[in-house]
């Protein structure tokens, strides 16, 4: 059994989420201690017992220390199982990333599946829909599989109540990525969302976008949403390229104004425009388990995250590959995997 120490490297939930998703799609089990070391309040919170939990019900698996506070689990499963499945997170906990903990499975299962997910789907520490249905999917979709994610009712921090509803058709083979060049720029643009608050939150927000990007106001918009279970604000900056489309977002807090939420936003879309590395940092760190499935693949991106690093030593423990980061100049790294693709799904599991 594979032991991971939870408190390694960003010493956060990434950790575990990328353990179940590895030891779903590998049949390899583990254990992990000292879940979530390094955050205020350590241990399994609802969105990690959900994630846990939809785990056990995919890979039919054996668990112990699945319970709120927990700091250790034993995880082990016995196969894959496609189907219909509902998981709901009971707070503002993120859809987002219980999804990415079993997605990686589903995408090599041997059957299609649907998932309706219920929680936040607009999160300040996860990423939001818009980035999964925008960036994400559209190129994990070239890699074989067929993903589909509709936004049902958006949720965001304290209320939740957000519904998304994820078609999965398989793919057996995954095809290597390389993304090394942007290409020129398609489109642009910058949507602020409002829900129970102000109207001029949003306007004020697109307002700092329009002055800082000197973007056309034919591409921004202030949007109201009527259906939210509760308040709720964020900026979505979108630049769409002929081989990536990145996301970046801003997320209203309470004591936070219009304009430094904006800010934010704008900051990280400028960082990325100025360089020429087609893959932002959030991306960077999503690409990697399906590369690694793939058994190939590549990209230039910026100066990787804790969370990046983090994300490649627990692939490590599952999988053998030869993962490289090396900086290229000052402002883009290169990421590449190679190696023979690894046994994944149904036969990952008959080869044990």
């Amino acid at each position: 059994m594979i032991t991971i120490d939870g408190s390694q490297g960003e010493g956060g939930g990434q950790i575990l989420r990328s353990a179940l998703a590895l030891s779903l799609v590998t049949g390899k089990p583990f254990c992990i201690e000292n879940i979530r070391a390094r955050r205020k309040k350590p241990g399994l919170m609802r969105q990690h017992l959900t994630a846990v939990n939809a785990a056990v019900e995919v890979g039919k698996a054996a668990v112990s220390g699945n319970s709120i506070g927990s700091s250790r689990i034993t995880f082990a499963p016995t196969g894959l199982s496609s189907g219909q499945y509902h998981f709901a997170v009971g707070t503002a906990g993120s859809c987002t990333l219980v999804l990415q903990t079993v997605l990686p499975a589903l995408i090599v299962a041997d059957d299609p599946s649907e998932i309706v997910l219920e929680g936040g789907t607009h999160n300040a520490a996860a990423p939001p829909f818009d980035f999964l249905a925008g960036s994400f999917l559209p190129l994990l979709n070239q890699m074989g599989p067929s993903v589909k994610a509709a936004l049902e009712r958006p949720g965001f921090y304290p209320a939740g109540g957000g519904r998304i509803r994820v078609k999965i058709t398989p793919s057996r083979k995954l095809t290597p990525l390389h993304l090394l060049q942007r290409g020129g720029i398609v489109d642009r643009s910058a949507r602020a969302i409002v829900a129970r608050l102000p109207y001029s939150i949003a306007d004020r927000e697109i307002a700092v976008v329009k002055e800082k990007l000197a973007w056309d106001a034919d591409c921004l918009r202030s949007v109201e949403v009527p259906d939210s279970s509760g308040p709720g604000n964020a900026l979505v900056i979108t630049v769409a390229s002929e081989q990536v489309t990145e996301i970046f977002t801003g997320f209203g807090e309470s004591g936070v104004s219009a304009e430094t939420v904006a800010d934010r936003a704008v900051r990280e879309a400028q960082e990325y425009l100025a360089s020429d590395a087609p893959v932002g940092r959030h991306l960077a760190d999503q690409l990697l388990l399906p590369l690694a499935l793939a058994g190939a693949g590549s990209f230039r991106t910026l100066s990787p995250t804790a969370h990046t690093t983090t994300n490649i030593e627990v692939l490590r423990y599952f999988l053998d590959l030869d993962l490289k980061v090396k900086q290229q100049d000052e402002q883009t790294w290169l990421v590449s995997i190679d190696g023979k693709p690894p046994l994944v799904g149904s036969r990952a599991y008959s080869s044990l």
